[in-house]
């Protein structure tokens, strides 16, 4: 069980996903919005310019159909006369075309932006497939789509009929009336038609838009499994990345404990803590070039017992050095006096062992700074 619900889509679709999505072309669509937006616009455009666009018809129609016998007599003439004409009605409806093109243009932003893909333009032989396409018309999504174009037809085409009914009087009359009169009766009922269809095409798109977005979104779901495997490929693999890191603070330890025998001293706890340090001419200041505790502070002892490096028991310091010395650093500046003694020990045990003399004794109260001791910043 706890399979299956691993696999089923109940996770919204993550950044990434969306992204690859429009890489692939798939962004949401309503047929309706921009129908719905051609029509507002093109409803607009007769409502401003309709007149102006009127007046530019009635004298196109005036001189279209007024002939003399020059011009029938004559056919070059005829058709400079007709391409004059065109050129006028162009003139007159460019206003239209143009805000047409520009919803056009528009539409897509009010679902998000425009959209290119070169992987929709590839090759897909699979989009030939008689029996995948069969499988498309008789799906769910399918069968929505052919609902919402019956209802569409039936509410743009009842709010058609309706406006023709309730103006049938003024339809009729259009007949009897002069070519200005006619025209702009005409326009009026132009107007008034849009106004009534795109009226009814708002509430389409009030129901499409929602249904198309989550439709989209839907169809994006994602399985929980699919979520954890996007999360290791976006971060990486946890496994992976704990091996490496294990890696990695191995290869430090070997160079770290490849240092110890070069030290000058290794401070202890004697047995929690171990901290390799040395100070040779041109350092600002002695350098840790090890540390480590438990396993890996014996371990220290070890390789420096080998390698004859001089060992002090000095537990706070031990401690201090542990807790705010870097490895291959500089130690902080509050340790230099107590760093000072050990080494001057260490010197004067170096001096002994080749000289002889009486034997250096160690220091037993090295004074570390009370705010870098651990005990006391915990308490």
């Amino acid at each position: 069980m706890a399979e299956e619900s691993d696999l089923e889509k109940t996770e919204p679709a993550s950044g990434r996903r969306l992204e690859q999505a429009r890489e692939e072309g798939q962004v949401p669509r309503s047929r309706e919005i921009g129908a719905f937006l051609i029509l507002l616009v093109s409803a607009s455009a007769f409502w401003f310019v309709g007149p102006w666009m009127m007046q530019r018809t009635t004298a196109i129609v005036r001189r279209g159909l007024t002939l003399d016998e020059h011009l029938l007599r004559d056919p070059q003439t005829m058709l400079l006369r007709f391409a004059d004409l065109s050129l006028d009605a162009l003139v007159s409806f460019a206003p239209l075309l143009l805000v047409l093109v520009v919803a056009a243009l528009i539409s897509p932003f009010l679902l998000g932006s425009w959209n290119f893909s070169l992987k929709v333009l590839s090759p897909d032989l699979g989009r030939l497939d008689p029996i995948k396409g069969l499988s498309r018309l008789i799906s769910w999504s399918g069968l929505l789509e052919l609902v919402k174009a019956v209802a569409k037809a039936l509410l743009v085409g009842g709010v058609a009929t309706w406006v023709l009914w309730s103006e049938r009087n003024d339809i009729f009359a259009l007949f009897g009336q002069s070519i200005e009169v006619g025209l702009s009766s005409a326009g009026y009922l132009v107007n008034y038609s849009f106004l009534m269809i795109v009226m009814a095409m708002l509430l389409i798109v009030a129901i499409d838009v929602p249904f198309q977005l989550w439709q989209y979104h839907d169809k994006l779901k994602m399985s929980k499994q699919e979520v954890k495997q996007e999360g290791k490929e976006m971060e990486g693999n946890p496994e992976v990345k704990g091996r490496i890191r294990q890696l990695q603070r191995e290869a430090a330890r070997k160079r770290m404990m490849g240092a110890v025998p070069t030290a000058d001293v290794i401070v202890t706890n004697p047995t929690h803590f171990a901290v390799a340090l040395a100070y040779k001419s041109g350092m600002g200041a002695p350098k840790v070039l090890a540390k480590g505790m438990g396993e890996i502070a014996m371990k220290i002892r070890e390789i420096g017992a080998e390698n004859g490096v001089p060992m002090l028991e000095a537990p706070p310091l031990a401690r201090a050095l542990y807790r705010h010395a870097d490895l291959d650093q500089e130690i902080p500046s509050g340790l230099y006096a107590a760093v000072a003694e050990v080494l001057a020990y260490v010197y004067q045990l170096a001096n002994w062992r080749q000289v002889g003399g009486n034997y250096p004794m160690p220091p037993h109260e090295i004074v570390v700074p009370a705010e870098l001791v651990p005990e006391v910043v915990n308490g």
